[in-house]
């Protein structure tokens, strides 16, 4: 059953049918010439240029034989004018009088050709030749308005609404378009970074056997033809790493990851991941080369290192602060983990006042308390590095200390953006850790992965040469280069929960009469009328009802009045 439209959808459902009865396609199919755009126009003024552009029209200034307007298309806006005698030169006036005057509405698509201007006030603007109506709105566009003090009502800056039409956001906040305008800049400008450095972008399998390369829930699904489960990719860690096995020096990968875990200001179920893997580099030359490589994106996406997210002054400069795993809880916490015990770390995590429990091994136990305590004091870029080796089961051993790994985490403003290790490439090292991690499943720890990828042990018996590799998750980075405390708002389509679809509930008679209409599709109002015998009050409310529910639609053709069944 349909939702309940308002007056102004079944005033331009009405308009529609004008515009058809007048011998206008509201949809045409035709190529549109378009050879200019609002920005170019205003920067590049040229006085008496003839110029074809299309795009909505946002607003309506109706005075007479003369009209403005404002066209937005997909650089921004611009003035035009509409002059009835320049557009309908013949005695015919319908295109101004009737098309652009009553059947017009604002969002519409509309195409012009004309020469550019300036008005007396100066500002630049378009006298229109000839125009087309190139796609018609059925829904009004929640435009904000602006009263004479300079307040601006009825802006449209609902989350929730927001998330759910992000079409419309783009329309009516251009600051929001700018956004993702500036997350296609920083991918760019990484992809040249790479490739400018001679590594080669490449795609692995989305559908994975087993879910490897971190430890996360992942989402489960079903191959028909092979009758196997298969796992939606976590990450893609292990691919890449073979292709290293493969001989290529150096390959990346923009990955969209998903995993079956919460949700929050920072964290959405499917995401976006780059990972580069580069032969016979380590974890320190990865920490220079992530330096170099995000001031070279933030320089890129604003022009500038620096940026500013919240309270926050952000400098994406090189060189960044170094501190291991160890002495950050040391000095946030005054604990030494050095040498503890699992029973010895989860006494200290209690005594902090963290929520630990039974199931969780030291490498969890060991996070849970830099998570804690430590995590959310690096505002500026900060590398966090030497994990201990129970937190990092797919990293090279330290070569100095055998209780760590070589491993960096890059926090920023308290959460992490980037992790880079050096790869463990030890085939018989790497099985006991995917064993370890299998211990920790069935202990009870649903992030720990309970599969060994037997495929990819073959990989590294063949030979991996020395390797470091850097995960960076770009849905958080563009967070900061944009200055967005939360997810969603760098995401085109975030996820979201069902939609609460409002049915419509008809009274004993509306539904007598829609009955009739579902059979008949479309009847002679008084027929109809006359079929249901109702008291004329009950039918004036039933029928007003009806259509202003969006489910019948009244039309009056040669003083004889209809009813059509909408849908």
């Amino acid at each position: 059953m349909s939702q309940e439209l308002s007056e102004q959808e079944i005033q331009r459902r009405q308009t529609l049918q004008h515009l058809r009865d007048a011998g206008i396609d509201p949809y045409p199919a035709a190529l549109y010439p378009v050879t200019d755009y609002s920005t170019s126009i205003k920067n590049n003024f040229e006085e008496g240029k003839t110029v074809c552009m299309a795009g909505r029209m946002m607003s309506q200034r109706v005075m007479g034989k003369a009209s403005f307007a404002e066209l937005q298309d997909s650089e921004g806006r611009i003035q035009v004018y509409f002059n009835r005698d320049e557009i309908c030169r013949g005695e015919d006036k319908m295109l101004y009088n009737d098309l652009f005057k009553k059947w017009l509405d604002l969002g519409d698509f509309i195409g012009i050709k004309g020469e550019v201007f300036k008005t007396q006030v100066g500002e630049v603007s378009v006298n229109v030749k000839e125009f087309q109506l190139l796609s018609k709105s059925l829904k009004p566009l929640p435009l904000p308005k602006t009263d004479a003090e300079g307040q601006v009502h009825d802006a449209f800056t609902d989350p929730e609404m927001r998330y759910r039409q992000r079409y419309v956001d783009l329309v009516v906040n251009p600051q929001v378009k700018e956004v993702f305008v500036k997350r296609t800049k920083l991918f760019s400008a990484m992809r040249n970074f790479f490739n400018d450095a001679g590594y080669m972008e490449v795609e692995t399998p989305i559908l994975q056997a087993i879910p490897g390369g971190a430890s996360a829930r992942p989402f489960v699904t079903h191959h028909n033809a092979l009758d196997i489960p298969l796992y939606m990719r976590i990450a893609n860690e292990l691919y890449l790493k073979r292709l290293i096995v493969g001989g290529f020096d150096g390959v990346y990968e923009f990955s969209k990851n998903f995993r079956n875990e919460g949700m929050d200001r920072t964290h959405n179920p499917e995401f976006t991941a780059m990972e580069i893997y580069v032969s016979y580099k380590d974890y320190n030359w990865m920490m220079d080369f992530t330096e170099r490589l995000l001031e070279h994106c933030a320089i890129a996406v604003n022009g500038t290192a620096e940026c500013t997210f919240g309270e926050h002054q952000i400098s994406f400069k090189a060189p960044y602060k170094r501190v291991t795993m160890r002495q950050s809880i040391i000095d946030f916490t005054g604990f030494d983990i050095a040498g503890k015990s699992e029973d010895e770390l989860r006494t200290a995590a209690k005594g902090m006042g963290i929520q630990v429990d039974d199931t969780m091994g030291k490498g969890k136990l060991i996070d849970e308390i830099f998570g804690e305590k430590c995590e959310g004091n690096y505002i500026q870029p900060t590398f966090i590095t030497d994990y201990p080796k129970e937190m990092s089961p797919l990293c090279k051993t330290h070569r100095d200390n055998p209780e760590l790994t070589e491993r960096f985490e890059l926090m920023v403003c308290g959460k992490e953006i980037a992790n880079a290790y050096s790869e463990l490439n030890d085939p018989i090292d790497q099985r006991e850790r995917f064993e370890d991690q299998v211990r920790l499943s069935e202990k009870g720890d649903d992030e720990a992965n309970g599969l060994i990828d037997q495929d990819f042990l073959r990989a590294l018996e063949y030979g991996m040469p020395p390797t470091s590799g850097l995960g960076i998750g770009m849905d958080r980075l563009i967070m900061y280069l944009t200055n967005n405390p939360s997810i969603q708002e760098v995401l085109f389509f975030p996820q979201m929960r069902p939609e609460k679809v409002v049915k419509v509930v008809l009274n004993e008679n509306e539904q007598l009469i829609f009955d009739i209409m579902q059979r008949e599709k479309s009847m002679n109002l008084l027929t109809l009328k006359e079929s249901v015998n109702l008291s004329n009050k009950a039918w004036d409310t039933s029928i007003k009802g009806l259509t202003k529910h969006g489910l019948l639609k009244v039309t009056k053709t040669d003083d004889i009045l209809s009813v059509d069944l909408v849908g």
